[in-house]
């Protein structure tokens, strides 16, 4: 297949070159370095690499043209930089397709990235940051027969790795199908009354060959899921439920319990008003097209945390919480609410006051009609039955006020509680982690041209390795340069030789649409979380050089 989608891709831009002017047909892309030096550390445990230089290169080309579609991008890890998995090495093509479609139909052979409702059934996405790749190698058929009904089938074997320059697939056969009903597009007459209706069904199934000495494995695992989703006026509600049939995997010591997850958003907005309830259950549902992987390999579906994505340096980088497919009940509300602007609070710009909570909680396992016997189906449990055990809880709140055109303050404080036996990010401590953090950030506009943030943040817990500060301060000036500097300091670390200060040093330089930066600096060890999908970071000390550029 590699050699039929590269003679189409070198065919379909050799014969299109020469109608480049033409409005209807279009080439894009972009191209993405990541360059570091780095130095040994012996205080912060970093081992300088006996390369001692790491590199990431990206390169994407995409081009359209009357219908048709091709892409490619390179890659390149020479070797590759920290954090990301070992098997990334060499030079090669990691994703390659061409695709056709119009009103009625659109076909994709080669590389698919693709998901069903929240993707608690079915995602391949790429998130270059994890370093996490799980795209669908095979075809993708969309069909549109009417409007407001759309499906949607693929069928192919996942990215594992990058080897060698190539890419590596799972053994696993992923299939799926998705079928959703837009009534809002088919009945006018409800879209015309402010309400908004969508009804969906998926399966998606994975065959695996029973390799197993020691069990009888299933080789087809089937799962299968229903989502709804109503709007009307400022209300919104979602509603996701999936079902998996017995899976034994490396993950769930090979038992054949079946699993299930269900997912609730609802939320009302208006004006100067946001928010959002949201509940999540989930049990056994680790899905993956390869039963013997763990961490974050092959997986075919997606749990999103309940949880506020944090970018406050210490608060987004030493306690995040990972998604514990394996079972979780978890809850989480946000309120978003703007003091109205010319009132005595509220001011000249008005006062955003953001205020959110989300716990997560060990479901109940039923064991009592249930156990090792030659059924191995272990326990039975409940959508939404929660134990009494914490895996996670945030509560924070933040409150934003500009007091003229030039300077304006942001306030925020979070109380996390973190069960680091569940979701591990330190090997000093125990149990759970609760943490105050208070965070002040100032942002003052010089002039035009010229302004300066600041951040400075204090973390407080008696677990671990004690209280931390850090303080970031970046100067801009528009639209080319900016600098900055972070220090993390770990001012109360019992142990004094490691009460340590972290600084890293930046500046960049952009011009339209490309973009360059260097940093030098210590970065300690940790967990680096987007989503609830995690990848461990090694501590560094040295250069690093990013190059971004688009066309």
């Amino acid at each position: 297949m590699k050699q039929v989608i590269g003679l189409f891709i070198g065919s379909f831009f050799l014969f299109h070159t020469s109608l480049y002017s033409q409005n209807d047909f279009s080439v894009k892309g972009n191209v993405e370095t990541n360059f570091q030096y780095l130095n040994t550390d012996s205080i912060i445990g970093a081992v300088q690499p006996d390369s001692k230089a790491l590199l990431n290169a990206y390169a994407n080309v995409y081009a359209n043209y009357a219908g048709f579609r091709a892409g490619v991008r390179l890659e390149s890890y020479l070797p590759r930089i920290q954090g990301y998995p070992d098997r990334f090495d060499g030079t090669g093509l990691g994703m390659r397709y061409v695709g056709w479609g119009n009103d009625f139909v659109d076909v994709q052979i080669g590389t698919i990235y693709e998901q069903f409702g929240s993707g608690i059934l079915l995602r391949a996405y790429e998130d270059r940051a994890l370093g996490y790749d799980n795209a669908l190698d095979g075809i993708r058929l969309k069909l549109t027969p009417y409007k407001g009904i759309t499906v949607k089938g693929v069928y192919g074997n996942q990215r594992l790795s990058f080897t060698g320059g190539k890419v590596i697939k799972s053994p696993g056969v992923t299939r799926g199908l998705d079928v959703e009903f837009s009534l809002g597009d088919i009945f006018k007459k409800i879209e015309e009354k402010g309400v908004g209706f969508t009804i969906a069904g998926s399966f998606v199934s994975k065959y695996q060959k029973d390799d197993n000495e020691e069990f009888i494995l299933p080789q087809n695992v089937g799962s299968y899921g229903a989502r709804i989703g109503a709007r009307y006026k400022g209300f919104t509600l979602n509603l996701d439920y999936a079902r998996k049939e017995n899976d034994p995997s490396v993950d769930n010591g090979y038992s054949y319990n079946t699993g299930q997850a269900a997912l609730i958003n609802l939320g009302y907005s208006r004006k100067g008003l946001g928010i959002l309830l949201s509940a999540k259950s989930v049990e056994n549902m680790s899905f993956r097209s390869d039963r013997t992987k763990t961490l974050q390999d092959v997986f075919v579906n997606y749990l999103p945390a309940l949880t506020k994505t944090h970018t406050y340096n210490l608060v987004a980088t030493l306690y995040p919480y990972a998604t514990q497919p394996m079972g979780e009940v978890a809850f989480q509300g946000e309120v978003i609410y703007t003091v109205k602007r010319g009132s005595k609070v509220g001011g000249k710009y008005g006062m955003p006051i953001e205020l959110n909570f989300s716990t997560s909680y060990a479901p109940v396992h039923h064991t009592t009609r249930y156990g090792m016997d030659s059924s191995r189906v272990l326990y039975k449990a409940n959508l939404f039955d929660k134990s009494n055990e914490k895996y996670w809880q945030d509560l924070n709140i933040k409150i934003s006020r500009k007091f003229n055109k030039h300077f304006g303050v942001s306030l925020s404080y979070f109380n996390i509680q973190m069960n680091n036996d569940v979701s591990k990010v330190t090997n000093d401590a125990t149990g759970i982690i609760n943490a105050h953090i208070g965070v002040i950030e100032l942002d003052y506009k010089i002039n035009s041209k010229h302004a300066l943030r600041a951040e400075i943040q204090g973390l407080f817990t008696k677990k671990d390795k004690g209280d931390w500060a850090a303080i970031v301060l970046e100067y801009t000036i528009s639209p080319h340069w900016f600098v900055s500097v972070i220090d993390q300091y770990n001012f109360g670390n019992p142990d004094k030789t490691r009460k340590l200060h972290h600084i890293v040093g930046a500046f960049g330089y952009t011009r339209e649409s490309s973009r360059i930066m260097v940093s030098y600096g210590r970065q300690r060890a940790g967990i680096f979380c987007v989503g609830g999908v995690c990848r461990y970071v090694p501590a560094s000390n040295g250069l690093t050089i990013m190059f971004t550029q688009s066309f």
